[in-house]
């Protein structure tokens, strides 16, 4: 079974900064995408960035230009650098990762991290 593990979370004051953090762990064959989603009480849950195995990165409009969404494949972590967080930022972060058996087929499975708080409050 894999397993993703968020860190990084916090309380933090609008226009400051938070890095997230996300490691796969277990046996598989590859990783073919991440991504960070997040969801705030009340709210729909929203993709905040992706990221493909060719190294394609996607993000929320809400996002763009303060998040930046990275990786190290070597390590199968994925980043989530935000700047200028504001209030409207706070959610559970949850990562995620496309991930493929470590077998043939190579079935890819949708994993999912526990979630980390992000607080922007002042």
């Amino acid at each position: 079974q894999v397993q993703l593990v968020e860190s990084g979370g916090g309380l933090v004051q609008p226009g400051g900064s938070l890095r997230l953090s996300c490691a796969a762990s277990g046996t598989f064959l590859s990783i073919a995408a991440m991504g960070w989603h997040r969801q705030a009480p009340g709210k729909e849950r929203e993709l905040v960035a992706g990221i493909i195995s060719g190294g394609g990165t996607n993000y929320a409009d809400s996002v763009k230009g303060r998040f930046t969404i990275s990786r190290d494949n070597a390590e199968n972590t994925v980043y989530l650098q935000m700047n200028s967080l504001k209030p409207e930022d706070t959610a559970v972060y949850y990562c995620n990762g496309r991930i493929l058996d470590a077998g043939p087929p190579f079935r890819p499975h949708d994993y999912w991290g526990q979630g980390t708080q992000v607080t922007v409050s002042s």
